[in-house]
């Protein structure tokens, strides 16, 4: 009866205990939101690690996979350019390289019975008995009545250079040969002496 009297003096609705004590409990129950929780739901303005920025600290910071299979990849080494014919040593060019194709060329003129050799001997030109032994392409067809000479006398084929030819006799002269070439090579050196023996009217039907 006293807490009739009191609601009636005072004119307040006076609550239960129960209802006096819910909003406490519950206000210690609910969750605090002063601070933030991290949580493993994405949202949609997380940076994505994936994408590399400077701008973006979470950005992975990857080697692109196009560089660092071409980081692998050995130097690729440079061909070495084999020594060119005409540099190789006197003899062994003259041998393996000069005789054969000088001999491919005066027979494709239609020479059948050539024999060419090559010696180091003396110059068989009067004057020139007492001249040191050189060394000489030897070039002799038709039964050998028609005989050529060419000369070396420095031992190199960039150096001096001399042609001789004759027909039933000797040689009287020396001549020079390719003394004004700049560059001497092998086809021109084959090309001078087919040359030359067209000249004497030796070759083809001659």
């Amino acid at each position: 009866m006293a807490e009739e009297t009191n609601k009636k003096e005072t004119g307040e609705a006076i609550p239960s205990t129960t209802d006096e004590k819910a909003p406490e409990v519950a206000k210690k129950k609910a969750p605090k939101t002063d601070s933030p929780e991290a949580t493993d739901i994405p949202t949609a303005n997380a940076p994505d690690p994936a994408s590399a920025s400077g701008d973006n600290p979470n950005a992975a910071k990857a080697k692109p996979a196009a560089k660092a299979a071409d980081d692998k990849k050995p130097a690729a080494k440079k061909k070495e350019k084999p020594p060119a014919v005409e540099d190789k040593p006197f003899e062994e060019f003259m041998r393996q390289h000069y005789v054969p194709e000088l001999e491919k060329a005066i027979a494709s003129e239609g020479v059948e019975d050539l024999h060419l050799d090559f010696a180091k001997q003396k110059l068989p030109i009067p004057g020139y008995e007492k001249a040191e032994e050189c060394w000489q392409v030897l070039g002799k067809f038709k039964n050998g009545l028609r005989q050529f000479n060419v000369y070396f006398p420095d031992e190199d084929i960039k150096g001096k250079k001399a042609f001789s030819c004759n027909e039933g006799k000797s040689p009287s002269t020396l001549e020079s040969f390719l003394i004004d070439e700049r560059r001497i090579t092998l086809d021109l050196l084959v090309f001078g002496v087919v040359m030359r023996l067209n000249g004497q009217k030796w070759l083809g039907r001659n």
